[in-house]
């Protein structure tokens, strides 16, 4: 099974891959213009790598996780994805992508965080989902 992980923001997308469950590659973050762009970006990717299934990061627990889920259920009807659609605690992760990336082009926004993000949180999921997944 081919999965992308989502980790969803209002200035980028990171987007991360895995067709294994024990590799994940962190992808080119998509750049958010606006929603529709953004949408028509992502969508092309998932048909890109022919993916089976999207995992997004939500933050679990609190006040923000219907919410987060809301805009979630949303961007993902724009982008019309017939796969299966998973959630997967975020939390901390970011902070996780920047330790990673520390020392590194430490400033630039350039998305490599948030693609490491996704990462992460594709990572968690298919760590908590080993024995069940194909």
């Amino acid at each position: 099974m081919k999965y992308i992980a989502i980790d969803l923001g209002l200035k980028r997308i990171g987007l991360a891959y895995s067709a294994h469950k024990d590799i994940v590659t962190p992808l080119k973050a998509v750049e958010r213009k606006n929603r529709n762009q953004a949408s028509k970006d992502v969508k092309k990717v998932l048909n890109e790598w022919e993916v089976d299934a999207v995992v997004v990061g939500v933050p679990i627990g609190g006040s923000s996780e219907e919410e987060m889920k809301r805009r979630i259920a949303h961007f993902m009807n724009l982008i019309d994805f017939k796969g299966e659609i998973f959630y997967q605690d975020e939390s901390n992760s970011s902070k996780e992508a920047e330790n990673i990336m520390k020392g590194e082009i430490k400033y630039i926004r350039d998305g490599r965080v948030d693609s490491i993000s996704a990462m992460i949180i594709l990572q968690r999921f298919l760590l908590a989902n080993k024995k069940s997944l194909k």
